[in-house]
């Protein structure tokens, strides 16, 4: 489970320059000398589930390709306190450069993947799946929804032009449900799927007759969310969006939905514990 460098690297390239400044790394060129070499590993520090493993490669790759990056384990691997995700030798320099890069990157990453496997965990046997959202951390959007799939979780749209999804504000300016519905099937390509966001079940009987693809219900109660699943009877997909915590979600799960989509997943996880240390 890979992301391909050339959408990584952009994003690498801006961390090791926000970190680098105009001088490079002035401890390291003051401290170390220029042919110095060094050996290290990358650990956790904490139990988790991995990911960012190539966006750590290429933070000190990209500053010495000659840089030697070992991965001893893969993106969506469970890790326990301690285990080593990687080992790298270069040039010493290099790899005191890269090493906060690197670090800052795979620990987010980790944290995304960590939590989201929890949320997948809590939710097993149900039929439920989760999801993320677009509560992602600007710039690293492709990365932390990498997280999200390591963490055994499902993509929501990536960006605005995956999909149509019409939520409140959009149905306040059409006029209500059934013009905002209208004009997404009016307009829709044969490929693009239409999802809408509604906040009752007198909105989603509303919605029912023009056969979205997909309902959100935004803050539904557990009581109502049982109903609805009872009253669409699997003609569309049901998602439930809104107060979802671990403390909540397997409740939300019962009730028969078939996703539940969750900001936390990326605008809250906490990083995981990884650090660098000599070989």
């Amino acid at each position: 489970m890979t992301l391909p460098d050339f959408l990584l690297e952009p994003v690498v390239r801006a961390a090791l320059a926000e970190d680098l400044g105009r001088a490079g790394d002035v401890t390291a060129q003051a401290c170390v000398p220029e042919g110095a070499r060094w050996s290290a590993v990358i650990a956790a520090r904490k139990p988790g589930r991995l990911a960012g493993l190539d966006a750590a490669r290429l933070a000190f790759r990209l500053l010495d390709p000659e840089t030697r990056f070992e991965a001893a384990l893969s993106d969506g691997d469970d890790i326990a306190a301690g285990a080593v995700l990687a080992r790298v030798e270069g040039r010493a320099r290099v790899l005191l450069a890269g090493e906060r890069t690197a670090l800052n990157l795979l620990g987010r990453l980790c944290g995304v993947a960590t939590l989201t496997a929890a949320y997948v965990a809590a939710v097993e046997g149900t039929g439920a799946r989760i999801a993320d959202t677009r509560k992602t951390t600007p710039g690293l959007r492709a990365l932390e929804k990498h997280a999200v799939r390591c963490g055994g979780g499902l993509n929501h749209r990536y960006g605005l032009d995956d999909a149509i999804l019409i939520k409140d504000n959009h149905i306040a300016v059409c006029g209500g449900v059934g013009p905002a519905l209208e004009r997404a099937r009016a307009a829709r390509g044969h490929l693009t799927k239409i999802e809408i966001e509604v906040d009752s079940l007198a909105q989603l009987e509303q919605a029912l007759p023009f056969t979205p693809d997909v309902v959100m219900l935004d803050n539904f109660s557990l009581a109502d969310l049982r109903t609805a699943v009872s009253l669409v009877q699997g003609q569309v997909v049901l998602e439930a969006s809104g107060g979802v915590s671990l403390k909540t979600v397997r409740a939300i799960a019962e009730t028969g939905v078939d996703v539940i989509s969750v900001g936390a997943l990326t605008h809250s996880a906490p990083a995981l514990d990884v650090g660098l240390d000599a070989a």
